[in-house]
């Protein structure tokens, strides 16, 4: 079995009409899953609701000013905290929720030794402490990260973000922390113009893997082999947290990579290689069949 954490509440997040990160991602998605072979080994479950479970452990990596710039913004009928980045009157509300979907990730997945995809949004891996940027408000992935290294025999956490987009909030707030390792594959130039080789994080506990426009399978396979799957194994994870992007599709409007959707079917053979407790939380991929089909790619792989 696989958990997915889903709410219907995730729709509620209102971005504006023509904003690519727009709620019908995670139905599509949601829909995509419904109709898969293998869709009696998905255990469908609704995250936590106890917002201030989530925001004792925003508080650990974002700062007082940035959520309740969030909430006021929120409170006050929405805005934008950057020209990518609006928050709608539940914005905030259903950020919190998203939160508490990730954590509740991380329980499952400790729990049963299996692994879980929280699909939800908005996603988080831009968010830095202080402000929200590229379409997250709070970041997910370090947030989960933190939370689980207070959980028992929990020593060391490993991130690996294959977003197209380098992830460079959550490395902002995780390459000061010994326990926490980073990896991230990205197309480079892109935004949001971070991620360079030779940031490796205060204990060489970061690998930025920038890649040319144009890259397939064929430039990320051995990018994986000789590299990702090293720096993961020689850190030992106790727990391997996901930020699932799949905006690398060569379908994809914001980026110019050519991966397929069953790429990241591969990807995740890769990471199941390291550990089976694996935590999965959506980041980008906004054209919906390929976001779809990639999904289905990534899940497959761990319920076979």
């Amino acid at each position: 079995m696989l958990a997915v954490i889903y709410s219907d509440e995730f729709l509620e997040h209102k971005t504006g009409r023509f904003h690519p990160e727009k709620p019908e991602r995670i139905s599509a998605i949601a829909s995509a899953l419904q109709d898969t072979s293998f869709a009696h080994q998905l255990e469908w479950r609704s995250p936590v609701t106890d917002s201030q479970r989530a925001i004792a452990w925003l508080k650990k990596v974002h700062s007082p000013h940035h959520i309740q710039s969030v909430r006021e913004l929120a409170t006050q009928g929405g805005g934008y905290l950057d020209l990518d980045t609006p928050v709608s009157p539940r914005s905030y509300d259903v950020a919190l929720l998203a939160v508490n979907a990730w954590l509740d990730g991380i329980d499952y997945t400790l729990a049963t030794n299996n692994p879980a995809f929280v699909l939800s949004r908005p996603p988080g891996h831009h968010a830095e402490s202080d402000r929200g940027m590229g379409f997250c408000l709070f970041s997910n992935a370090a947030i989960a990260a933190h939370y689980a290294l207070e959980q028992p025999n929990i020593n060391r956490v490993a991130i690996l973000d294959w977003d197209v987009h380098h992830g460079n909030g959550t490395q902002a707030i995780v390459e000061h922390h010994p326990q926490i390792a980073f990896c991230s594959l990205h197309q480079s130039p892109c935004y949001p113009g971070t991620g360079a080789a030779a940031e490796t994080g205060a204990y060489n506990n970061v690998l930025n893997l920038p890649l040319p426009p144009g890259s397939t399978i064929a430039d990320y396979q051995p990018v994986f082999e000789t590299q990702v799957m090293p720096f993961l194994t020689q850190f030992q994870p106790d727990l391997l947290i996901v930020s699932a992007g799949y905006d690398a599709n060569a379908a994809d409007p914001l980026a110019e990579m050519y991966l397929q959707p069953q790429d990241y079917g591969l990807f995740t053979e890769f990471c199941l290689k390291i550990t089976h407790r694996i935590v999965f939380g959506l980041e980008g991929g906004y054209d919906l069949p390929a976001l779809s089909q990639s999904v289905v790619a990534t899940i497959e792989r761990c319920v076979f």
